[in-house]
């Protein structure tokens, strides 16, 4: 017969207290983009999983065009699979409206609601409440590589146009040293390229549609806007600009492959970053160009972390979402990756942070892009919808995306630009009709 030894006190009882917790445990999982503010934090997981031992992360981490295809799916079919959702002030009210997602109404005092930028606060509620909370914010701006332009002898004027940076990157493209006078977002996705080519049109004094909902992708402005996109790209691009989202030009932009990137603000932080951009000391930045009008020229965004109705973990889910974006989460950052590196325009309190004011040129001038973005007024002609770099109403997701695609196709030349914008035109108003808004 086998003899089992007596365990000692202590020992069993550690042994049922760690039983008795991994059993309490809660795993919630997270659904995120690959986006560089994400990855870190992932990389925080053991500091949040010391602080709440009872609850583990589990992440589920995606291109972004990939993201919002799970993200929708699961939210509209309530799959369940999800505690804890990013997502964009774009879907937040609309899925919020259909009852999606869990309010956030009762915010404990700690966390500091009233520190959030009014903008990015109001973009991620309905009817006053929020449904979201903002792990980062992000209006678009213009880079540069400050030493091209001064051996060049360019200045960049305070407001530059859409003319000035075509000569710009015609002065600055350089093939043989593979660089690019400019790169763009050309990867096809209504949060990819029709995210930059929305604010493009928007500035040329185009818009998505007319007071009466008529599509308007047929119009001289948006012929006139893409047109000089493909060109422009087509002239002065990188190799393959089509299959270039942002993530894409942010490599190529911190590896000295363009001399002028326009894009999100979020990137100045790992542009400024030496450890991770090899143009960390020669950039110059400017607001986004303008053409004909400057509204919509600058678009405003945030991704947000959101708890779907489906979810059988709220508690826990936001538990962690409180503290993801929180103010000692910035802080946190801060101290452990480098004051670039903190996540951007959520918080007052971040750009009134002396460390971060000195660690980041840019900030003042991100705070102000930002504030400066107004979703209701985004377009030349008077327009029924709400958005700058995209269309609030739920059919846009479908439709953003077509017409991304048909604008990526003429960007590689397999069509004329007028032909695709026909294309979208005839697409868009079927959509629209089957959606009820035209007869």
């Amino acid at each position: 017969m086998k003899l089992t030894r007596a365990l000692p006190l202590a020992t069993l009882t550690a042994a049922v207290a760690a039983a008795s917790q991994a059993q309490a445990q809660t795993e919630i999982t997270i659904g995120t983009v690959n986006n560089n503010d994400m990855v870190i934090m992932q990389s925080l997981t053991d500091a949040f999983e010391e602080a709440h031992p009872d609850i583990e992360l589990d992440w589920v981490v995606l291109e972004e065009n990939v993201l919002r295809q799970r993200m929708t799916t699961d939210i509209a079919t309530q799959g369940g699979q999800f505690d804890v959702m990013t997502i964009g002030t774009y879907e937040v009210p609309i899925w919020a409206e259909r009852g999606w997602l869990s309010p956030l109404d009762d915010l404990p005092a700690e966390y500091q609601v009233d520190d959030l930028l009014t903008s990015v606060r109001d973009g991620l509620s309905n009817d006053g409440t929020l449904h979201a909370l903002p792990f980062y914010g992000e209006s678009s701006m213009m880079y540069y590589r400050q030493d091209l332009f001064d051996e060049a002898g360019i200045e960049v004027s305070e407001q530059p146009s859409w003319e000035e940076v075509r000569d710009w990157a015609s002065q600055l493209h350089d093939p043989e040293e593979q660089r690019a006078g400019i790169c763009l977002r050309g990867k096809p996705g209504w949060g990819e390229n029709m995210a930059f080519v929305s604010t493009l049109v928007n500035t040329f004094g185009g818009r998505w549609f007319d007071e009466d909902w008529q599509p308007q992708l047929d119009s001289p402005e948006w012929q006139e806007a893409i047109q000089f996109y493909v060109d422009l790209l087509n002239d002065f691009g990188p190799p393959g600009a089509s299959s270039n989202g942002f993530n894409e030009n942010l490599a190529l932009f911190s590896r000295g492959s363009c001399a002028i990137w326009v894009d999100a603000t979020s990137a100045a932080g790992k542009l400024y970053d030496p450890g991770e951009s090899d143009v960390a000391d020669r950039l110059g930045f400017a607001p986004a160009p303008v053409a004909k009008t400057p509204k919509g020229s600058h678009w405003l965004w945030s991704w947000a972390l959101a708890i779907p109705a489906t979810s059988e973990n709220q508690e826990a889910a936001r538990t962690f979402i409180q503290w993801a974006t929180s103010r000692e989460y910035i802080e946190l950052v801060g101290d452990t990756q480098g004051w670039t590196s903190v996540p951007p325009g959520t918080r007052e309190s971040t750009y009134a942070n002396e460390n971060y004011q000195e660690a980041a040129p840019f900030a003042g001038f991100v705070l102000e892009a930002m504030r400066s973005a107004d979703p209701t007024d985004s377009t030349l002609e008077p327009s029924p919808y709400v958005g700058v770099q995209f269309v609030g109403i739920p059919e846009f997701q479908s439709i953003g995306t077509q017409v991304g695609q048909t604008v990526a196709s003429a960007l590689t030349g397999d069509v004329t630009v007028e032909q695709a914008l026909q294309t979208a035109q005839r697409a868009t108003e079927r959509a629209m009709q089957r959606a009820g808004y035209l007869d």
